[in-house]
């Protein structure tokens, strides 16, 4: 850098050249790779503590699937009914159901 805080024209790594030292983590990283997996694969099974199982199978299927979608859409567009909706008419036909017992009127229903 200048003086005046700017970055030199031409200065620097140039675009498009890897960061050697990245690179050399990187390599080292995918050197390792098989053994990773491995103690990854025994901690799924081995692992005394749930937790740390469930990490590890997460990480397995995440490298292998990729990782789960963060969302999901709730908007139905089939016109089928939601889980919501079948719910509340559900609920509304209990409750129905309970004020005709209640009337003594529970067989004109069916």
């Amino acid at each position: 850098m200048n003086t005046t805080g700017k970055k030199t024209p031409g200065s620097g790594r140039q675009k498009g050249t890897p960061n050697k030292a990245t690179a050399e983590i990187r390599a080292l990283a995918q050197m390792n790779a098989p053994a990773a997996i491995e103690e990854l694969v025994r901690l799924s099974t081995e692992a005394e503590n749930e937790t740390t199982r469930v990490a590890a199978i997460r990480e397995l299927l995440d490298r292998g699937y990729g990782k789960a979608q963060a969302g999901i859409d709730l908007n139905v567009a089939s016109g089928e009914p939601t889980l919501v909706e079948i719910l509340t008419d559900l609920g509304k036909y209990e409750a129905d159901l309970e004020r005709d017992e209640a009337a003594g009127t529970e067989g004109d229903r069916l």
